[in-house]
């Protein structure tokens, strides 16, 4: 069934706005793309060993060192969340503690829960017409230093989903003038270091370590990622110790291939590859603007409402998030319809926006698609027409309720810790019925997904206003991982 879905999906030549960024091998020397099979090879004689490298892994990882502008990378198999564990399971010890930025993929919190860590959570800002989390403020970061002093290492993600990037230059100057080590998930930026107009990459500005998700925004195949370290501090030994622990064992030469392949076209093209990708999304924001339902995500925007300059960028051009709130429908009923009409896949939407990721590897009439629907969808929706969505699907209500119920996140109150994170394997666990939940601390990730931002964490107090908040977001159609259906209800596991 896995095969005939996707033979089925790309026999339709669906426009793919969404990773993996070689977009379906587009981006991909022909060679390669035609010999996939043929190049998946093992340990043999002269193929070196991913855990003990000599030969040309060694000098593949040693070249996008040189790229990324890294003193040592590492090519991962296993996604950016391997490297996230493994990153800070080599910074912390048990016991100690760790700030996380609270707009943290689970990987992070799974990372401290496996170093034995206990993480303090800083809140990153969330911006209230676009209803996404924005940036982390340096100054929050600063007084949470200050009120923690005995913190190992600050763990932040940067660019988020929506490719809005923190001020990293002011976090790394912060948390390096307390002595403490910067972790960046940089999942969302493998791209950023290659061209001058974007937002500088976290090894440019200082950051310790970064993990960066190449199969999101370069031409790489999925679960490529790379870990950069640029700094004295970190235990390069320790790390390859647990590298070498989380790493499958018969590593995928087909996936590091790729990585060796991305990191040789954006060294060599990366500036004016990205050059013409900005110039498209630009294109596309234009039409968006222009239209008479839609508001696209704009650096100016985020620039002004956080008082930086004109001179400092805080977005990452080729991320499109595109508001449908003066369109009068939810950003989940314009991805169904992008796709249904106009043949175009976005990465993902949430109840105000949809997001599209373009890389290198897409075509031209890609952006021509993409702007001649969102010119013509406005047509099919009539502003603030009470109903309309409910007729399109009916697990839709109309808008006023969306909003309503979704901007329960940003007054969704601090989560409390009743069983440290250290603890949690170490308890049984039920399942109990999500509403039964209320009070209970949770064993599991509750995580709406993409983003993959966690609403709880593994030891915390489910609240009411948490349950009210899962429930809208199922009812709005979201996908929310840790909760399970069963004939009509919705269940998660607590802790005894």
């Amino acid at each position: 069934p896995i095969y005939k879905a996707i033979m089925d999906y790309t026999e339709k030549n669906v426009i793919p706005f969404h990773m993996p960024g070689h977009k379906r091998g587009t981006g991909f020397p022909r060679e390669f793309a035609e010999n996939l099979t043929r190049l998946d090879v093992t340990e043999i004689p002269g193929m070196d060993n991913l855990h003990f490298p000599e030969g040309i892994i060694k000098k593949a990882q040693d070249l996008a060192a040189s790229a990324f502008g890294a003193d040592r990378t590492y090519f991962l198999v296993n996604g950016s969340s391997c490297g996230i564990h493994a990153s800070i399971m080599a910074v912390c010890k048990p016991g100690d503690r760790i700030i996380i930025a609270r707009d943290c993929h689970r990987s992070a919190v799974a990372g401290a829960m496996l170093a034995g860590a206990e993480p303090v959570y800083v809140d990153t800002e969330v911006d209230d017409f676009f209803g996404i989390t924005s940036v982390l403020e340096p100054g929050k970061l600063k007084e949470k230093l200050e009120e923690n002093t005995d913190v190992t290492a600050v763990f932040i993600t940067r660019p988020n989903y929506y490719g809005i990037c923190s001020d990293i230059g002011r976090i790394v100057e912060i948390v390096h003038s307390h002595g403490k080590i910067l972790i960046v998930d940089e999942a969302h930026g493998a791209h950023l270091k290659f061209n001058k107009t974007l937002p500088p990459g976290a090894i440019q500005a200082g950051a310790d370590i970064c993990v960066q998700s190449a199969h999101k925004t370069l031409p790489a195949l999925s679960q490529g990622a790379y870990l950069h370290v640029k700094s004295s501090n970190v235990d390069i030994s320790r790390l390859e110790f647990y590298l070498r622990m989380l790493q499958t064992t018969s590593p995928s030469y087909v996936i590091m291939a790729s990585l060796d392949i991305a990191r040789g076209i954006m060294g060599c093209f990366g500036e004016q590859l990205l050059d013409e990708v900005i110039k498209n999304t630009e294109q596309v924001r234009c039409c968006a603007r222009s239209s008479e339902g839609f508001t696209p995500l704009e650096e100016a925007y985020i620039s002004r409402l956080h008082g930086h300059g004109a001179s400092y960028k805080t977005l990452d051009k080729t991320r499109l998030v595109i508001n449908s709130r003066k369109l009068g429908v939810t950003g989940n009923t314009v991805s169904r319809m992008l796709k249904e009409k106009y043949g175009i896949q976005v990465e993902m939407s949430d109840v105000l926006n949809i997001v599209c990721m373009a890389t290198v590897s897409d075509k031209k009439e890609y952006f021509d698609a993409l702007c001649k629907a969102l010119d013509g969808l406005p047509l099919e929706f009539k502003r603030n027409e009470r109903g309309k969505l409910s007729k399109i699907d009916s697990s839709y209500g109309d808008l006023e309720k969306c909003l309503f119920k979704y901007e329960k996140l940003k007054k969704l109150p601090p989560p409390r810790q009743g069983v440290s994170l250290r603890d949690v394997g170490k308890t049984k666990g039920r399942t109990v019925e999500l509403k039964r939940s209320i009070g209970k601390a949770s064993r599991d990730f509750i995580v709406p997904y993409p983003p993959g931002v966690p609403v709880v964490c593994p030891g915390e107090i489910v609240t009411g206003e948490t349950v009210e908040y899962i429930y809208s977001l199922i009812e709005l159609g979201g996908n929310v991982n840790g909760v399970y259906e069963k004939e009509g209800k919705y269940f998660v596991d607590i802790i005894r």
